[in-house]
């Protein structure tokens, strides 16, 4: 029989997990997987479950939980001699990367594609020794998703990240940044975003044209304006006209070089991470992850 891993989140989702732990279980089980499950108790268990069964060479392995979890379960897998067909049940407030593959927002919905064994080749970031699956982002504005309290995200969602970021407005700080890639730049920036799929935050507009597969990181450097100017770029965003922008330096490449004369630190999938400076690249359709079929 084939062997699979459900890694579940019980606080996810507003303790969501344990609620959808046992249908998660059976449709596997009928699936004709002997399915353990694993759960999580903190920070990092998610990680090393995963890195479990890549190392046991488990055929299917899934997370059930926020976009917290599911990072880890990639960290996880990411570069393993051994990554089992991967599936996700997203809990969390925003579901980033689950919105990217198209997978329903309801857990029960998003079960029931994996008796459809629809696979997608995905593609998987990596900066510096961790991995990453929607963006990194540098720049005061970038600190609002990891300074954003838990309680504030899970009454408000993805609105909590907007009304932190809107607090940071206030603190315009622009910062010598150079990027060293196929195409350098070199200047003052408020904001670089370097994003691999096209939900962030919950919106899928700020880089529209990405595709989980395409191989590419999106570039999109704000250079520093007068704050008025700045406010005009929020509707461009939300019609995802932001690259068209004269004060947007947009690019689309492999792998970057990122560096700075301030000490800045990236913001990774809305957690904190490296400070710079740091190293990007795209692991091209790196992982197979079960997808809901189109139309």
């Amino acid at each position: 029989m084939k062997q699979a891993m459900l890694i579940v989140n019980p606080s996810s989702g507003k303790e969501l997990g344990k609620k959808y732990s046992d249908h998660a279980h059976k449709t596997m089980m009928e699936m004709g997987y002997d399915t353990e499950i694993r759960v999580t108790q903190g920070e990092g268990d998610a990680r090393a479950f995963a890195r479990e069964a890549c190392e046991k060479k488990f055929d299917f392995l899934v997370a059930m939980g926020g976009d917290g979890t599911i990072n880890e379960a990639i960290n996880g897998m990411a570069e393993q001699e051994h990554r089992p067909l991967f599936g996700i049940i997203p809990l969390g407030t925003v579901n980033d990367f689950a919105r990217a593959l198209n997978i329903p927002m309801k857990p029960e919905e998003a079960i029931n594609i994996f008796k459809e064994n629809h696979v997608q080749k995905t593609d998987v970031g990596k900066i510096n020794d961790r991995y990453f699956v929607n963006i990194v982002a540098v720049g005061a504005l970038a600190e609002a998703s990891f300074s954003t309290p838990d309680e504030q995200k899970s009454k408000i969602g993805p609105l909590a990240y907007i009304i932190e970021g809107m607090k940071k407005m206030k603190e315009k700080q622009p910062f010598n940044l150079k990027v060293l890639s196929d195409h350098d730049w070199e200047g003052e920036a408020l904001l670089m975003l370097v994003a691999l799929t096209n939900s962030v935050g919950g919106m899928e507009t700020i880089a529209p044209n990405a595709k989980v597969n395409d191989g590419q990181l999106h570039v999109f450097i704000i250079k520093d304006m007068a704050m008025p100017k700045f406010l005009l770029l929020l509707p461009k965003i939300l019609l995802g006209e932001l690259a068209e922008s004269e004060h947007v330096h947009y690019l689309k490449v492999n792998n970057l070089q990122a560096e700075s004369e301030y000490e800045m630190i990236a913001n990774v999938d809305g957690d904190e991470g490296d400070k710079l400076p740091i190293t990007i690249e795209n692991l091209k359709q790196h992982l197979n992850i079960l997808v809901p079929r189109e139309g």
